[in-house]
């Protein structure tokens, strides 16, 4: 949510959603995703991620996040996720045919569970990273809580391991649109309604899966779109609107979309919504 609202992992009831999962993975990587910069680049900034940083991505997506440690330096990185059209917008993005000889991270990226990643030839991570914010729809963290047990043997003693999640709904304008998702997708209430983040969500994953909270952080992560259509298009890339879809039609959704976004609308065209997103650093015991 991962910017934006992040890219759900979530079982849905009824029939696979009419969409394109080629052009929905583009507009992803295009539109949605670097709205989530302010988050990676604030924990990275935290955690002093640099030159030795070993990286394990989960739920890595079109690669963004991964991208930027390398920018810092980080030695070896390795993206897990379970899309192939996002996996092949990360390979494109950080293994580019023609890359010169300058030294860089060893990197990996792994369709699958973390088991997948496993490695002799790379060392113990010392950092894990499941960015994709949790705590806007019901059940949304379900599954979080295995992967990341599965990933705890990857990482070294003591490795930081970062959970995201969504504000409080008085701070995070994009609480109204979901709202509009889950009301249309009332015939199909157990495919994930909207649901106010709860200030311990993260922490009980956390727990849950074995580490040791070590800290926290909020940072601002506007959403921001040229217009309307760009909006349309990034939000309906994250998933979040599928049981939507299959309760009523892509129309409908998208004209019910872009009533909840006029507030938001500028006079120049463009889509602001404000948004604060939260952050837990926990430890490998």
């Amino acid at each position: 949510m991962t910017p934006t609202l992040a890219r759900q992992h979530l079982p849905h009831a009824g029939a696979a959603p009419r969409v394109d999962l080629c052009a929905r993975a583009r507009d992803w990587s295009e539109i949605q995703e670097r709205m989530l910069v302010p988050l990676y680049e604030a924990v990275y900034e935290r955690l002093g991620v640099g030159t030795g940083t070993r990286l394990l991505g989960l739920r890595c997506g079109s690669g963004l996040a991964l991208l930027l440690a390398a920018s810092r330096g980080a030695t070896a990185i390795t993206g897990v996720d379970s899309s192939p059209g996002l996996l092949a917008l990360a390979r494109r993005r950080l293994l580019p045919e023609g890359w010169d000889t300058r030294p860089r991270a060893r990197t990996r990226i792994v369709e699958g569970s973390p088991e997948d990643a496993a490695d002799a030839e790379t060392p113990a991570y010392d950092l894990v990273t499941a960015f994709a914010p949790i705590g806007c729809l019901a059940g949304d963290s379900e599954g979080l809580g295995e992967t990341l047990r599965a990933a705890t043997p990857l990482a070294e003693r003591g490795a930081a391991v970062v959970l995201a999640g969504w504000g409080p709904p008085e701070r995070c304008a994009t609480s109204s649109v979901l709202r509009v998702a889950a009301e249309l997708a009332e015939p199909l209430r157990g495919a994930g309604s909207w649901r106010p983040a709860l200030r311990d969500d993260l922490e009980e994953v956390a727990e849950r899966a074995g580490l040791r909270p070590d800290g926290s952080g909020r940072v601002s992560c506007p959403f921001g779109y040229a217009d309307v259509g760009s909006a349309l298009k990034g939000l309906l890339s994250t998933g979040l609107f599928d049981a939507a879809i299959n309760a009523t039609d892509q129309a409908q959704v998208d004209k019910e979309l872009t009533e909840a976004l006029h507030p938001y609308l500028r006079g120049d065209g463009t889509v602001w919504m404000p948004n604060v997103f939260r952050y837990l650093i926990a430890r490998v015991p």
